[in-house]
């Protein structure tokens, strides 16, 4: 689908979209003799303008019907985030109604450059959709939309959209592709196939170890978790090198469990088979990397990808098994199913090492505690450093991947004790995801600012919203982006 910006409403075929601002019609003037059948039907409607509500109309436009949308924008809603549901609401609602053109006309809102901008941000996220393996859609199920034009933005709003936010659609469509794909598609090597090949001539630095690699560096963690699938792992690193020589980079970490079974301590037949989204952190990592170097961003950025599939075998790792990790410290596997925090641990030791960052913050689908806790509306947010943690959560409340901070104490780090080795990588049910934190930061390094993003509720999500439909979100592409903006290139 293009997105286009224009001056005036073009001539020809097309669906108009009109946003009201709650009980505000005034927008609808430009419709002439139609406004008040409009006006009066909106009330028959009850529709009262609010962000994301929709009302669909027909009207005679100089003798030809033409299909119009009033798409609400709330009272009190910032201009940014009801400009991001103004188009995801109109690319939803007229994607595949038949129309190939649609024309948003902002005129009369105010809307700046970068809101205008906003509005096709909205509209290409929610236009995204995966059709790959769907070979007997029938016709009206069938995307139909071309175009969408953007009427009444300030100038600058193309500049805008080209340069910062198109980007960023591109980066959230690898993560979202990366996190649909079935694992028998998508697995650590293949992970990094479609990575290297969707990054091509982006900039980006790629390295990746091998099996024999990590098993140098020993990383015993990673690959205990790894040894019971014929897959075999890989650790991906993407280097962004747009800030100053030499300056200490940012370290993204992701977890990349392509599928996950629980290995031996083997998770219930019933929705299992979502767990291929749990390479969701991997995934964002990706995406974000990609965003960043698309939009040529202003910093030194390393993105680690712990790739691995966790499988039940005759070699896979047994509850109550001892691993090394690269770091030197040991681990008793008390559960296999705990199995993302081991890929981190090792990956987050293997940065530490290798680029010597300032700041490192990993994402991770880790724990269903943090569902209980959060339920689908925040991811969790642990750190070592408050001024890290609300720079964090400013770029998602900015952003829209919002997060929530949660605590992290000793008397949490107690409960992974084990009595032969360094940890155990569970403690007890109670505080759940705050003891997978734990178990994390028990790898960083003194001095290195640390946070850690649990987006267990957060890659996937089975009712729609204004900027995605079912299914993959790309959570933390944007997150990870805004944080760059905000912090990193000021």
């Amino acid at each position: 689908m293009q997105i286009r910006f224009a001056d005036s409403r073009p001539a020809g075929d097309y669906a108009l979209v009109l946003p009201v601002a709650g009980k505000d019609r005034s927008t609808l003037g430009s419709l002439g003799s139609s406004q008040g059948a409009i006006s009066a039907a909106l009330d028959r409607a009850r529709f009262e303008g609010d962000a994301s509500s929709s009302s669909e109309h027909f009207v005679d436009d100089n003798g030809s019907i033409r299909r119009l949308i009033v798409v609400g924008t709330g009272v009190g809603t910032s201009p940014i985030e009801a400009a991001e549901k103004v188009g995801g609401t109109a690319a939803s609602k007229l994607q595949t109604s038949g129309e190939k053109t649609v024309v948003v006309d902002l005129t009369g809102l105010g809307y700046d450059a970068e809101a205008a901008a906003r509005v096709a941000l909205g509209a290409a996220l929610r236009s995204w959709r995966y059709d790959r393996y769907r070979t007997k859609l029938k016709d009206n199920q069938k995307p139909t939309l071309d175009e969408i034009v953007i009427v009444g933005g300030d100038a600058g709003s193309a500049k805008a959209y080209e340069q910062r936010w198109a980007p960023v659609v591109e980066g959230v469509s690898l993560t979202r592709e990366l996190v649909t794909e079935p694992a028998n598609i998508i697995y650590p090597e293949t992970f990094v196939e479609r990575v290297r090949a969707s990054i091509k001539d982006s900039g980006l630095e790629v390295e990746v170890l091998d099996r024999a690699a990590m098993e140098k560096l020993g990383m015993g963690a990673l690959l205990g978790v790894a040894q019971g699938s014929v897959r075999e792992a890989r650790l991906l690193i993407l280097k962004w090198n747009g800030g100053g020589k030499g300056a200490q980079p940012t370290a993204f970490v992701g977890k990349g469990v392509t599928f996950d079974t629980g290995g031996i301590s083997i998770k219930p037949a019933a929705g299992m088979e979502a767990m291929k989204w749990d390479m969701g952190g991997a995934g964002a990592v990706a995406g974000a990397m990609k965003a960043l170097a698309l939009r040529k961003a202003k910093a030194n950025i390393v993105g680690i990808c712990g790739l691995v599939e966790n499988m039940p075998g005759g070699n896979a790792q047994r509850p109550g098994d001892v691993v090394t990790t690269m770091s030197g410290q040991t681990v008793e596997v008390i559960n296999t199913d705990a199995e993302g925090r081991l890929v981190l641990a090792d990956a987050v030791t293997y940065v530490q090492r290798d680029f010597k960052p300032s700041t490192i913050i990993d994402l991770a689908t880790l724990t269903g505690a943090i569902l209980i806790s959060l339920g689908h509306e925040w991811a969790g947010l642990f750190s070592n450093n408050d001024e890290l943690a609300g720079r964090l959560q400013s770029a998602g409340e900015e952003s829209g991947d919002k997060l929530w901070r949660m605590p992290l104490a000793e008397p949490f780090d107690r409960l992974i004790d084990s009595p032969i080795a360094d940890m155990k990588n569970v403690g007890p049910r109670e505080g759940g995801s705050i003891t997978a934190a734990q178990f994390i930061q028990r790898f960083i390094e003194n001095g290195v600012k640390w946070a850690h993003i649990d987006m267990a509720g957060k890659a996937w999500s089975d009712k729609a919203s204004s900027t995605y439909e079912k299914g993959a979100t790309g959570f933390g592409v944007r997150l990870l982006d805004q944080y760059v903006a905000d912090v990193l290139e000021r």
